[in-house]
């Protein structure tokens, strides 16, 4: 296995802190600490956790239950986000796409966004046994720990399969909003599980494709830095396969209708399309398509099981 070298780290200024750019008043600070819960992948939350209630419950579950758990998923994103940040903070500074988060920047103080995401934490175990029920309250903590200790302390500047196997926690959602519904993980809810959880490689690896500079200065190993483009590829088309592969075993686990699967079956088929040409292709031309893709086909497929329970379930 090709050797990553790790970049010495780098940290903003220890005068650095809240209001510490110029210009940065109230509302960039609150901007700031919203920042930190990293909003665009919180917006994974929303789009598998809601379908999975509906299938779950045969029908809508009543707005009370779905915005309660929402609001303690909310929390819970944001509790990982914070602390993920704050761990990562010396690489965010090296790179392009993260030198302007909130730590790096010098607009939040590291220990206030410790402080930040543990009281997120706490909030969302609170919230969530008391207003929805312990099992799906459990589920947030172990989310939070597979990103946090497993993915960001463990697995993230070590391993080539950091994304792999973090990918658990991104792939929570689906679970915690299937037991706030029944109280239990039935078989149904661990493959939604199980789709995110193989949807998340592929969506990162093509994104971490263009980036890969930025990954080998920080000296993080991911798949294109440690095992090159050809073999990221591969893995990419691999994954998209098995991805696609668990929608159709999910439709029939959880006997879905025509639309799920009419839709699983063309945005599955674009899916494997974007990836196979991806991998034939000399160059990284395809990579953020596939990115862009795999996020709306997350989307798609989701959103076909949620009408489809609605409308004809």
């Amino acid at each position: 296995m090709a050797q990553v070298t790790q970049a010495d780290p780098i940290v903003a200024p220890q005068s650095a802190g809240p209001g510490a750019r110029r210009g940065v008043g109230a509302m960039g600070l609150a901007r700031a600490y919203f920042e930190l819960t990293k909003p665009t992948i919180i917006v994974l939350l929303f789009i598998t956790t809601v379908p999975a209630m509906v299938v779950a419950a045969g029908g809508w579950p009543g707005t009370g239950l779905v915005t309660a758990t929402l609001i303690g998923g909310f929390f819970s994103a944001g509790s990982a986000a914070a602390l993920n940040q704050f761990a990562d903070r010396d690489i965010d500074l090296l790179m392009r796409r993260t030198r302007g988060r909130p730590l790096p920047a010098g607009i939040v103080r590291p220990a206030h966004a410790v402080v930040f995401g543990v009281v997120l934490g706490v909030a969302s175990v609170a919230w969530l046994a008391w207003q929805v029920n312990v099992l799906s309250a459990a589920l947030s903590v172990l989310a939070i720990a597979v990103y946090v200790g497993v993915y960001t302390y463990g697995l993230k500047r070590r391993s080539v399969q950091n994304i792999v196997i973090g990918g658990a926690a991104g792939a929570a959602p689906p679970l915690i909003g299937w037991a706030a519904v029944t109280g239990q993980v039935e078989a149904p809810a661990l493959l939604l599980f199980l789709i995110v959880f193989y949807w998340t490689p592929p969506h990162f690896w093509a994104l971490s494709l263009r980036l890969q500079d930025d990954y080998r200065l920080a000296g993080i190993p991911m798949m294109p830095v440690v095992w090159g483009e050809a073999e990221t590829k591969r893995q990419i088309v691999l994954y998209t396969f098995l991805c696609v592969a668990l929608t159709f075993i999910f439709g029939a686990v959880a006997h879905m209708g025509a639309v799920y699967f009419v839709v699983a079956a063309a945005a599955g088929a674009g899916f494997i399309v974007l990836a196979m040409q991806l991998r034939r292709s000399a160059t990284l031309e395809r990579a953020i398509p596939v990115f862009l893709y795999a996020n709306a086909y997350l989307a798609a497929v989701f959103g076909a099981m949620l009408v489809d329970e609605l409308l004809f379930g």
